[in-house]
C-alpha cells in the first residue's frame, strides 16, 4: 500500500489538506496527518484538524509521497521549518512524490526541491528557482504543485493517479462526480 504524509502547520488551508488526505485515503493510499508542533493543528479557517504524528516521527524511507498543503500563515512557517527542508530533499533525492499546493510551492523552492523545474503556485507566490506555470495541476517527474483550492481535488486525484494507478484515479472521479 502506498503511504504519504501531509505535513500541517498553523494557518494551513483546511480545503487543501483535507481534500488531499480524503481522496487519497479513498484510494487506498495510507495517510498520515504529521504536525510540525502539537497533536492538532489550526486552519487558516479556525478548523482544528488532529494529527497523526509528529514531523519529527516521519520516516522517508517508509514514503512514497509528501505533501504540503497550502495556506497562510502556514506556508510560511512550512517553508521555514529545518525539518520541513529535510524531509524535501530527502524525499526528492529518493525519487519519492514531492507535491505542494497554493502557497506551499514556497517550501520547495527554499529547499531548492524545484530548481530548473516547471511548477506552480497561489498566484502571487513567486518561485524563485522555477520556471513558472500557470497551470492548474503541474507534474515534473517526482514534483506536482497545484495552484489553490479551487484545484485541491484535481490536484488529489492527480496524487492517487501517480500512488495507486489511472484506473483507481478514473474509478474515484467518477465517484466523486468530479470533472475530466
Amino acid at each position: 500500500m502506498a503511504q504519504a504524509a501531509v505535513v500541517l502547520a498553523n494557518g494551513f488551508e483546511e480545503i487543501e489538506a483535507v481534500t488531499v488526505i480524503d481522496v487519497l485515503r479513498r484510494g487506498g493510499v495510507e495517510v498520515t496527518a504529521a504536525a510540525l508542533e502539537g497533536d492538532s493543528v489550526l486552519g487558516s479557517h479556525d478548523i482544528r484538524v488532529a494529527a497523526d504524528c509528529s514531523i519529527d516521527e516521519l520516516d522517508v524511507e517508509t514514503l512514497d509521497a509528501v505533501v504540503l498543503p497550502g495556506g497562510m500563515p502556514g506556508a510560511e512557517k512550512l517553508r521555514d521549518d529545518p525539518r520541513v527542508r529535510q524531509l524535501l530533499t530527502a524525499a526528492a533525492g529518493a525519487k519519492k512524490l514531492v507535491c505542494a499546493i497554493c502557497a506551499a510551492p514556497i517550501a520547495l523552492d527554499a529547499a531548492g526541491v524545484i530548481e530548473g523545474r516547471r511548477a506552480t503556485s497561489y498566484p502571487g507566490f513567486a518561485l524563485q528557482d522555477a520556471e513558472y506555470s500557470t497551470d492548474r495541476v503541474v507534474e515534473e517527474d517526482h514534483i506536482v504543485t497545484s495552484r489553490g483550492p479551487g484545484t485541491a481535488l484535481e490536484f488529489a486525484l492527480t496524487l492517487v493517479r501517480r500512488l495507486v494507478g489511472h484506473e483507481k484515479a478514473t474509478e474515484l472521479r467518477q465517484k466523486m462526480l468530479a470533472r475530466t
